[in-house]
This record gives structure tokens, sequence and C-alpha cells, in this order.
């Protein structure tokens, strides 16, 4: 049974296995049961049949007694043919596996046939109680020949049985009533083998259907166990009844250990909003199109998920069934998240460059008057201080506007191949130098070469700010590591719209970023590290938001920061527009 699937009695598969098994519905044995009931019977027809040679061979002298005698020995010898026969027979379905073909199973029919023949011709000839073999035969083999092949050998009893009549009672004339008991057998013989033909087209038919109907549940089970939405189904009394992997994963449980047993209490607790969704199915049939619940697991670990439900009424059961779709949302409201932040930052960068720009003119003028009054050797030091420290809050309050100006400014214009591995080993050389990398941080690029179509402005920046962010965020000995690959497509977040993407992670062993402060950690102005500007994650948020990328964080205070980039591998300045 594959990871999470929980046995189901109702819905168990049982495969057909190649026409072997006739029909377990309609009561038909398998073929091997049938060859082997018709070898055991036949090997009993034997053994009576050699008794009743016996016997006639055994007879006083009399009249005919020696023809008697003769016709037993070629019954005894006609049996042991058959005994030998039927071994090999037993041979090739049993020990060589082999099916037989349309000549064997004919040429064993008429051999039953025949040695019914001689049982009845021993036991008393048409009135013994032993033609109802004939019948018995005939049924047997209807099962295993084709219809046609059944009439012949109706036909060859008929005559059989006609032949061991006039055999058996020379003196008996072939009047109405013995050709009236050949019409009955024969049409007995008929109907027999008809019906025995139905019987196993209809078998056959329905094997054919329970091997669809395997092949279709094999599919859907397939679907369910790899469906990345967990499924869970709940009966009538509440108890589990289905579970794919999926959801075991997003609940946090193990299918063998809730399988029949009440899980209503159990969701409760952990999928409050799931819980009320099936609760009401259970109890007034209600179905949820549409929800949004939170999932709170004991490993702490707590998030969104969207659920609809839906209700099967089963005849044999007064309250229906509940079957509940979910999925954990996180990615979808954090693309969501995304898509409002890529939104306010537009805005926030159309009002900043106007801004700048009427904050930046009246800025220079305050310099230059300031140092024209520096100029003037005026000997009071306080002015002197005052004047240098306008200075200096000057040129930074100049700086930061030249950050606001390339903040508004980001536009991805010029698209041609960019080899990521080569940006970032040369930013690496880069920030290796700065003043802000101490000696002691191991910084490190792996990764193979790795080409986008991209602005490689923007993505130079990118890569620079992350790694600035790093080493200033890492200060003392520690590492920071930046890889570079192609994830697969299950690890990319569901609805990002990235079918071929590349993936640039810039690792640090700093002390983490603070909850509060992650959540409004891409606005401007805000900063993880006391002294930041807050403009450079603001500014990778609009780099990477032109190349219609994704920019993901994953922080933990104490235990370091990843910063993901994933970008298009394929990427024009139409669809960038």
């Amino acid at each position: 049974m594959g990871q999470g699937q929980v046995p189901d009695a109702e819905s168990k598969l049982v495969p057909a296995r190649g026409g072997a098994h006739l029909d377990v519905k309609l009561g038909l044995p398998s073929f091997p049961v049938l060859m082997r009931a018709l070898f055991l019977g036949r090997t009993v027809l034997a053994v009576t049949t050699l008794i009743q040679a016996a016997l006639a061979f055994n007879e006083p002298p009399d009249e005919g007694a020696d023809f008697a005698r003769y016709v037993a020995f070629i019954a005894v010898i006609t049996v042991v043919f058959v005994l030998a026969v039927t071994a090999y027979g037993a041979f090739v379905v049993f020990v060589r596996r082999s099916r037989p073909s349309l000549g064997f199973l004919q040429s064993q029919a008429a051999m039953d046939m025949l040695l019914v023949t001689a049982l009845v011709h021993f036991a008393g000839a048409e009135q013994s109680g032993w033609a109802a073999l004939y019948v018995l035969v005939m049924a047997m083999y209807g099962l295993l020949m084709p219809f046609r092949s059944g009439i012949v050998m109706s036909l060859f009893g008929s005559v059989l049985f006609l032949a061991n009549a006039s055999f058996a009672q020379p003196e008996r004339t072939l009047g109405l009533g013995l050709w009236g008991q050949v019409a009955v057998f024969t049409v007995v013989f008929i109907f027999v083998a008809f019906s025995g033909h139905r019987l196993r087209a209809a078998a056959l038919d329905q094997t054919q259907l329970e091997t669809e109907l395997e092949h279709v549940r094999f599919e859907a089970d397939e679907i369910l166990r790899n469906i990345r939405s967990g499924v869970l189904t709940v009966n009538s009394q509440g108890e589990l009844a289905f579970i794919n992997p999926t959801a075991e994963t997003v609940l946090g449980i193990v299918a063998e250990d809730w399988y029949r047993r009440r899980i209503m209490p159990e969701l409760a607790e952990r999928a409050p909003e799931l819980h009320a969704a099936i609760q009401s199915g259970l109890g007034g049939g209600q179905r949820v199109a549409r929800a949004e619940g939170s999932v709170h697991r004991p490993d702490g670990r707590s998030f969104p998920i969207g659920l609809s439900t839906t209700t099967i009424q089963r005849e044999t059961e007064q309250l229906p069934s509940v079957t509940a779709i979910f999925s954990d949302i996180s990615d979808a409201q954090y693309l969501q998240e995304l898509h409002l932040r890529a939104e306010r930052l537009e805005a926030v960068a159309a009002l900043s460059a106007s801004l700048a720009h009427e904050i930046r003119n009246p800025l220079a003028s305050i310099r230059s008057a300031v140092e024209q009054l520096a100029q003037s050797h005026r000997d009071d030091p306080d002015e002197r201080l005052l004047g240098d420290l306008v200075l200096r809050e000057s040129d930074r309050l100049s700086r930061l506007l030249g950050e606001f100006l390339d903040f508004s400014r980001v536009r991805a214009s010029h698209f041609r191949a960019v080899n990521l591995l080569t940006v970032s080993n040369d930013v690496a050389r880069m920030v290796r130098e700065h003043p802000d990398c101490a000696p002691t941080i191991d910084l490190s690029v792996s990764g193979p070469a790795t080409l986008v179509q991209a602005d490689e402005d923007l993505i130079h920046r990118i890569v620079w700010n992350l790694m600035l962010n790093a080493v200033q965020a890492v200060k003392g000995p520690g590492r920071v590591t930046v890889t570079i690959d192609i994830p697969d497509a299950a690890e990319l977040p569901r609805g990002s719209g990235l079918d071929q993407a590349v993936r640039l992670r810039v690792a640090d062993d700093g002390p983490g970023i603070d909850p509060e402060v992650r959540d409004r950690l891409f606005q401007p102005f805000v900063s993880g590290r006391t002294g930041g500007s807050g403009l450079g994650l603001a500014i990778v948020q609009r780099a990477v938001e032109a190349h219609r990328g994704l920019v993901l964080v994953e922080s933990l205070p104490g235990e370091g920061t990843t910063f993901t980039i994933l970008l298009h591998a394929k990427m024009t300045m139409e669809e960038a527009v």
C-alpha cells in the first residue's frame, strides 16, 4: 500500500488475471478449477468403467459372454489410454501452465463422451442413470469452448447415445420412442451448450469490465496520491475513510493511525474551519464551495488553507459521507502580498521621483550657501562646527536622495543574455573590498554557469545589494554563501507563473531578522540593521519585479537569513513591460 493510502474494503482493487478468472460475481470457476474438475471426474469415470468392465468380464459363460469379454477388453485398453491422455493434459495445464488450444479441448471432450458412453453401456444402456453424465460433460465444456464447438459436441453425444442404444439392444427397433429420447437429449445438449456459451461470454465481458474498472481505479488512485491538494473523506460515523499523502503532510497525521477511527475531535484542534465545514456536511448535507481556514500542527507550524467540501449520500446510510479538498495557500497569499507590495512601491517610486527633484534643488542651494559662509573666515568655533554639521548632513541627504532616485528609476530596459555566475563572482570581488566586509567573513559563490535574459545592470544591483546586506549582517566571523541553480517545478511556488526558472540564493549565518521587521522588509526606509537606509531591499524588490520574478526571504532570529531570487530563464523586454 502506497504511503498515505488508507486501505478501503469497499474500493479495494481485484486484479483480473488474463481471463483465467472468469467471473466471481457470476459464480463461475476459474479455468484451472474447471480443468481440475474435468481431470478428476474423468479419472473417477475411468475407474468406474474399469469396475463395470471387470464385472462384465467375470460373468458366467453364456451365449454372448465371449463378445462381452471382448468389449470389456477393448474398454480396458481405452480407459488406460484415457488415463494417459489425462496425465498429459494435467501436465500441460498445471506444470507447463499453458492455455490449451481448441483442438486439445475438443479431443478431451470427445474422450469424455466416449468414456461416458462406455460407462452407460456397461451399466445398462440408455435406461441407466449414468446417461445424465452427458449433460454434465456438455455443461462443463460449454464454459470452455466456443458455441460452434459445443454444438458439434452435442451432436456427437447424441450419435453416441443412439449408437449405444442400438448396440446394447440390437433386437430393439429404432422406433418413435427411441428417436424421441434421442431428440430430447439432443435439445438438452444444445441448450446446455448454448447456456454455457452465454455464461462464458458474460463472464468474459464482466472480466473485461473489471479490468477496465481496475485501470480506472488505478489511475484515480495515482491521481489522488500525487495531486498537490489534500483529499480527506469522513464517513457518516465521523470516521476517517480515505486520506491522501498530501493531506497527511498538511495536517501532520499518519493515515494508519486514524483509519476507521473518529477523527473529528482531532480535526477540531488542528484545523477548526475544516472541521466545521465537514461537520456541516455530516449534519445537514451542506457543501462548501470555497472557504479559507488555518492549520495548527503539533510541530508548531501554522499556515492558511483553502478548502471545499462535497457530500456523498449512500442508499445504505442515513447520513452522508463528506469529502474535503484543501491545500496550503501560504504561497498564494505570499504572492498576493508581493503583487500588492509591488503596486505600492510603484506608487511610492512615482511620488519619490518628483519629491527627490524638488528637495534636491533647494538642498544644493543650502549647501552652496553654507560653503560660502564657511569661507568667510569667521573665528567663532561654534559657527564653524555648525557649518561642518550642515555640510555633513547635506551630503548625507544628497546621498539619500540619490538612492531614492535610484529606487524610483528601476526599469528593465536592455535585455540580453546574462551569465548569473559571472555577475555573482564580479560582485563578490567588489564586496570583499568593501569596508563593511570583515576579513573573517567567508564569502563563496557556487553553481553552474547559468544564462538568463535580463537587464545586466539591474541583475548587478540585485546581487550587490543582497551580498552587501549579508556581509553587513554577519559583521564578524561567519559565512555568506551564494548559490545558483535551476529548481524543479515542484519547488516553485504555486501560481507564480514561473515555468522555467533560475534560482539565486544568498544565505548568511548572521543574527537573523526580527519577525516584525521581516514583514515590512521590502518597504522603503525599513532596514533590518542599525544605520541602514532601508532602500537597498526595496530596490531589489523593484528590480526583481521588473523581470516578473520573485524574491523570497527566510529568516529566524539567531539562525541567519536566506534571500531567494527566482527569475524567468527566458524573458523578453516586451514580457517585462
